[in-house]
Protein backbone atom coordinates (compact mmCIF):
# COMPACT_ATOMS: atom_id res chain seq x y z
CA UNK A 1 0.00 0.00 0.00
CA UNK A 2 1.40 3.62 -0.81
CA UNK A 3 0.35 7.17 -0.86
CA UNK A 4 1.51 9.83 -3.15
CA UNK A 5 1.03 13.20 -2.21
CA UNK A 6 -0.02 15.94 -4.28
CA UNK A 7 -0.79 12.97 -7.09
CA UNK A 8 -3.31 15.02 -9.26
CA UNK A 9 -0.25 15.62 -11.76
CA UNK A 10 2.91 15.69 -12.74
CA UNK A 11 5.36 13.69 -11.02
CA UNK A 12 2.90 12.67 -8.47
CA UNK A 13 0.43 11.16 -11.35
CA UNK A 14 2.98 9.40 -12.69
CA UNK A 15 4.59 8.00 -9.59
CA UNK A 16 1.10 6.86 -8.62
CA UNK A 17 0.33 4.67 -11.75
CA UNK A 18 3.56 3.52 -11.86
CA UNK A 19 3.57 2.00 -7.76
CA UNK A 20 0.00 0.13 -9.30
CA UNK A 21 1.39 -1.29 -12.25
CA UNK A 22 3.96 -3.16 -9.86
CA UNK A 23 0.94 -3.82 -7.40
CA UNK A 24 0.56 -1.46 -5.07
CA UNK A 25 -3.19 -0.31 -3.79
CA UNK A 26 -2.42 3.79 -3.97
CA UNK A 27 -4.39 6.35 -1.79
CA UNK A 28 -4.27 9.86 -4.14
CA UNK A 29 -3.77 12.93 -2.03
CA UNK A 30 -4.58 16.45 -3.88
CA UNK A 31 -5.13 19.54 -2.21
CA UNK A 32 -7.06 21.23 -4.84
CA UNK A 33 -7.32 19.57 -8.34
CA UNK A 34 -10.44 16.66 -7.51
CA UNK A 35 -10.75 16.31 -11.08
CA UNK A 36 -6.95 15.58 -11.79
CA UNK A 37 -6.90 12.96 -8.57
CA UNK A 38 -9.94 11.55 -10.30
CA UNK A 39 -7.79 10.94 -13.53
CA UNK A 40 -5.21 9.27 -11.83
CA UNK A 41 -7.50 7.60 -9.50
CA UNK A 42 -9.07 6.19 -13.06
CA UNK A 43 -5.54 5.15 -14.80
CA UNK A 44 -4.73 3.51 -11.42
CA UNK A 45 -8.51 1.10 -11.67
CA UNK A 46 -7.66 0.52 -14.99
CA UNK A 47 -4.47 -1.31 -14.05
CA UNK A 48 -6.37 -3.90 -11.45
CA UNK A 49 -5.60 -1.85 -8.34
CA UNK A 50 -6.99 -0.13 -5.63
CA UNK A 51 -7.51 3.59 -4.92
CA UNK A 52 -8.27 5.58 -2.28
CA UNK A 53 -9.22 9.45 -3.00
CA UNK A 54 -8.10 11.61 -0.43
CA UNK A 55 -7.76 15.44 0.05
CA UNK A 56 -5.47 16.79 2.37
CA UNK A 57 -3.02 20.00 3.03
CA UNK A 58 -0.05 18.48 3.85
CA UNK A 59 0.86 21.91 5.53
CA UNK A 60 -1.74 20.99 8.11
CA UNK A 61 -0.46 18.39 10.27
CA UNK A 62 -4.05 17.83 11.22
CA UNK A 63 -5.19 16.76 7.97
CA UNK A 64 -2.48 14.92 7.24
CA UNK A 65 -2.77 12.72 10.66
CA UNK A 66 -6.12 12.09 9.24
CA UNK A 67 -5.13 11.51 5.75
CA UNK A 68 -2.62 8.55 6.87
CA UNK A 69 -5.46 6.93 9.19
CA UNK A 70 -7.97 6.92 6.36
CA UNK A 71 -5.49 5.44 3.87
CA UNK A 72 -5.06 2.87 6.82
CA UNK A 73 -8.83 2.12 6.93
CA UNK A 74 -9.44 1.93 3.35
CA UNK A 75 -6.41 0.25 1.87
CA UNK A 76 -5.38 -1.89 5.07
CA UNK A 77 -2.25 -0.15 5.70
CA UNK A 78 0.78 1.77 4.82
CA UNK A 79 3.90 0.45 3.46
CA UNK A 80 5.40 3.21 1.30
CA UNK A 81 4.49 6.89 1.04
CA UNK A 82 6.29 9.70 -1.58
CA UNK A 83 6.53 13.31 -0.31
CA UNK A 84 5.31 14.71 -3.42
CA UNK A 85 3.26 17.66 -3.21
CA UNK A 86 4.92 20.96 -3.84
CA UNK A 87 4.24 24.79 -4.15
CA UNK A 88 5.87 27.43 -5.11
CA UNK A 89 5.60 31.30 -6.14
CA UNK A 90 7.45 32.74 -9.71
CA UNK A 91 8.55 35.53 -7.93
CA UNK A 92 12.84 36.01 -9.19
CA UNK A 93 15.72 35.40 -6.96
CA UNK A 94 17.24 39.15 -8.16
CA UNK A 95 13.32 40.90 -6.29
CA UNK A 96 14.14 40.55 -2.63
CA UNK A 97 11.19 42.48 -1.90
CA UNK A 98 8.46 40.19 -3.68
CA UNK A 99 9.65 37.75 -1.11
CA UNK A 100 6.87 37.71 0.99
CA UNK A 101 6.16 36.30 4.47
CA UNK A 102 3.16 34.34 2.60
CA UNK A 103 5.49 33.08 0.32
CA UNK A 104 7.83 31.84 2.44
CA UNK A 105 5.50 30.32 4.91
CA UNK A 106 3.44 28.74 2.33
CA UNK A 107 6.47 27.26 0.80
CA UNK A 108 8.06 26.30 3.73
CA UNK A 109 4.77 24.60 4.99
CA UNK A 110 4.23 22.53 2.31
CA UNK A 111 7.62 21.53 0.88
CA UNK A 112 9.67 20.89 4.02
CA UNK A 113 7.24 20.91 7.05
CA UNK A 114 5.03 18.90 4.85
CA UNK A 115 7.04 15.37 4.15
CA UNK A 116 7.79 15.82 7.90
CA UNK A 117 4.25 15.51 8.92
CA UNK A 118 3.24 12.80 6.81
CA UNK A 119 6.75 10.74 7.85
CA UNK A 120 6.20 11.59 11.33
CA UNK A 121 2.06 10.43 10.82
CA UNK A 122 3.17 6.90 8.50
CA UNK A 123 6.08 5.89 10.71
CA UNK A 124 4.23 4.19 13.47
CA UNK A 125 2.43 2.00 11.11
CA UNK A 126 5.49 1.29 8.89
CA UNK A 127 6.71 0.30 11.82
CA UNK A 128 4.21 -1.65 13.07
CA UNK A 129 4.50 -3.62 9.87
CA UNK A 130 7.50 -5.06 9.84
CA UNK A 131 9.36 -1.59 8.27
CA UNK A 132 8.69 0.30 4.91
CA UNK A 133 10.36 3.33 2.80
CA UNK A 134 9.81 6.74 2.22
CA UNK A 135 10.85 8.69 -0.81
CA UNK A 136 11.18 12.16 -0.99
CA UNK A 137 10.64 14.63 -4.08
CA UNK A 138 13.59 17.25 -3.74
CA UNK A 139 14.64 19.26 -6.22
CA UNK A 140 18.03 20.34 -8.18
CA UNK A 141 17.11 23.71 -6.82
CA UNK A 142 18.10 22.32 -3.53
CA UNK A 143 21.75 22.47 -4.90
CA UNK A 144 21.89 25.41 -7.47
CA UNK A 145 20.44 28.54 -7.31
CA UNK A 146 18.02 28.44 -10.25
CA UNK A 147 14.40 27.85 -8.53
CA UNK A 148 11.57 30.09 -9.04
CA UNK A 149 12.38 32.10 -5.66
CA UNK A 150 14.41 31.91 -2.79
CA UNK A 151 11.47 30.52 -0.66
CA UNK A 152 11.58 27.72 -2.97
CA UNK A 153 15.02 26.99 -3.65
CA UNK A 154 15.42 26.93 0.72
CA UNK A 155 12.72 24.60 1.24
CA UNK A 156 13.99 22.14 -1.19
CA UNK A 157 17.16 22.42 0.34
CA UNK A 158 15.97 21.71 3.84
CA UNK A 159 14.06 18.67 2.38
CA UNK A 160 17.49 17.09 1.15
CA UNK A 161 18.87 17.90 4.83
CA UNK A 162 15.06 16.76 6.29
CA UNK A 163 16.17 13.36 4.20
CA UNK A 164 19.35 12.78 5.90
CA UNK A 165 17.91 13.04 9.48
CA UNK A 166 14.41 11.10 8.84
CA UNK A 167 17.19 8.41 7.51
CA UNK A 168 18.77 8.16 10.52
CA UNK A 169 16.11 8.62 13.09
CA UNK A 170 13.71 5.90 11.36
CA UNK A 171 16.45 3.41 10.38
CA UNK A 172 16.72 0.63 10.87
CA UNK A 173 12.89 -0.50 10.13
CA UNK A 174 12.10 2.33 7.18
CA UNK A 175 14.28 4.00 4.38
CA UNK A 176 14.38 7.35 3.36
CA UNK A 177 15.70 8.93 0.44
CA UNK A 178 15.02 11.51 -2.56
CA UNK A 179 14.71 12.35 -5.95
CA UNK A 180 16.04 15.67 -6.89
CA UNK A 181 14.60 16.12 -10.36
CA UNK A 182 15.68 19.21 -12.86
CA UNK A 183 13.54 20.77 -15.25
CA UNK A 184 10.78 18.56 -16.26
CA UNK A 185 8.05 18.39 -18.22
CA UNK A 186 4.95 19.22 -15.90
CA UNK A 187 2.02 21.50 -15.87
CA UNK A 188 4.47 23.48 -13.24
CA UNK A 189 6.29 24.95 -16.68
CA UNK A 190 3.45 26.75 -18.11
CA UNK A 191 3.42 30.30 -17.87
CA UNK A 192 7.48 30.20 -17.87
CA UNK A 193 9.15 31.55 -20.96
CA UNK A 194 9.73 28.91 -24.25
CA UNK A 195 13.58 30.38 -23.39
CA UNK A 196 13.67 28.21 -20.39
CA UNK A 197 12.74 25.06 -21.77
CA UNK A 198 15.21 25.10 -24.79
CA UNK A 199 17.80 26.45 -22.09
CA UNK A 200 16.89 23.07 -20.59
CA UNK A 201 16.62 21.33 -23.96
CA UNK A 202 20.36 22.42 -24.55
CA UNK A 203 22.31 22.19 -20.64
CA UNK A 204 21.40 18.70 -20.47
CA UNK A 205 23.90 15.79 -21.57
CA UNK A 206 21.08 13.76 -23.05
CA UNK A 207 19.70 16.17 -24.98
CA UNK A 208 16.10 15.91 -24.27
CA UNK A 209 13.42 16.92 -22.24
CA UNK A 210 12.46 14.90 -18.69
CA UNK A 211 9.19 13.45 -18.43
CA UNK A 212 7.04 13.06 -15.14
CA UNK A 213 7.59 8.97 -15.63
CA UNK A 214 11.23 9.42 -15.69
CA UNK A 215 11.46 10.79 -11.89
CA UNK A 216 8.94 8.40 -11.19
CA UNK A 217 10.97 4.98 -12.46
CA UNK A 218 13.58 6.24 -9.88
CA UNK A 219 11.37 6.62 -7.39
CA UNK A 220 9.62 3.48 -8.01
CA UNK A 221 13.16 1.70 -7.81
CA UNK A 222 14.11 3.55 -4.59
CA UNK A 223 10.84 2.40 -2.81
CA UNK A 224 10.02 -1.13 -4.03
CA UNK A 225 14.06 -2.32 -4.42
CA UNK A 226 17.24 -1.13 -3.41
CA UNK A 227 16.57 -2.07 -0.25
CA UNK A 228 20.15 -1.38 1.40
CA UNK A 229 19.76 2.17 0.21
CA UNK A 230 18.94 5.18 2.73
CA UNK A 231 19.42 8.24 3.44
CA UNK A 232 20.21 9.29 -0.55
CA UNK A 233 19.83 11.74 -3.04
CA UNK A 234 18.90 10.59 -6.64
CA UNK A 235 19.63 14.22 -9.24
CA UNK A 236 17.27 12.87 -11.82
CA UNK A 237 18.75 15.93 -14.56
CA UNK A 238 19.16 14.29 -17.79
CA UNK A 239 22.88 14.96 -17.12
CA UNK A 240 23.20 19.11 -16.15
CA UNK A 241 26.16 20.28 -17.66
CA UNK A 242 27.97 21.23 -14.69
CA UNK A 243 29.26 24.86 -16.49
CA UNK A 244 25.87 25.95 -17.44
CA UNK A 245 23.87 27.96 -15.24
CA UNK A 246 19.82 28.03 -15.44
Amino acid sequence: MALVTGSSSGIGRATAIALAREGADVAVNYSRSEDGARETASAIEAVGRRVLMVKADVADDRQVREMVERTVAVLGGLDMLVNNAGTTTLVGLSNLEAHTEEIWDRALGVNLKGPFYCARAAAPIMRARGGGCIVNVASDSGFRPIGSSHAYCASKAGLISLTSTLSLSLAPEIRVNAVAPGYIDTPWQAGRPPSRRQQALESTMLQRIGQPEDVAEVIVALATSAGFVTGQVVTVDGGLLPWVRM
